[in-house]
């Protein structure tokens, strides 16, 4: 995983380099580092730490500068890391000249987050992937496997 600082260089991938590559060719140049990692990377300390067919995996470490007034961590983190788990979960299973968009993430949040949670981890499977509509869960654990959030996740597969 490249925290943000890393140096690990950060991106938009042009559409044409894009369109020759399945979802999972383009997942894997990311996390091989021979694709940047996106943009937002650099903004929230997280990244993509696994993937295969049907399934990403996300890990991050929440700090204190995600915290809300009420001393958190904020939920757009566990959010984050859900809605990316469980989108690059569909890209993994699309085939070249396909992408995806989020069109509905629904999160349950069972437990706060904060900085001394430590490092987490958010999985996502892909439920169902059709011609134009798929779905995938996903599961946000910390370290022992306690779940902090689930979601489920509905995505508009698009053409490139």
């Amino acid at each position: 995983m490249s925290p943000p600082g890393s140096g690990q260089p950060t991106g938009v991938v042009p559409v044409d380099r894009l369109r020759g590559m399945s979802g999972l060719e383009f997942l894997r140049a990311i996390l091989a580092g021979e694709l940047p990692g996106p943009p937002i990377y650099d903004v929230l300390p997280f990244a993509l730490v696994e993937v295969e067919a049907g399934r990403a995996e996300f890990a991050g470490t929440p700090d204190a500068r995600l915290l809300n007034p009420l001393g958190t961590v904020h939920g757009g983190f566990a959010m984050t890391l859900l809605d990316s788990c469980a989108g690059c979960a569909v890209q993994s299973v699309l085939p070249a000249g396909q992408a995806f968009t989020t069109v509905e993430t629904k999160v349950n949040f069972v437990r706060p987050v904060t900085p001394a949670t430590g490092r987490l981890t958010a999985e996502g499977r892909v439920v169902h992937a059709g011609s134009r509509i798929a779905s995938a869960e996903g599961r946000l654990v910390d370290a022992g496997g306690k779940l902090y959030a689930h979601a489920t996740s509905t995505c508009l597969i698009i053409p490139l």
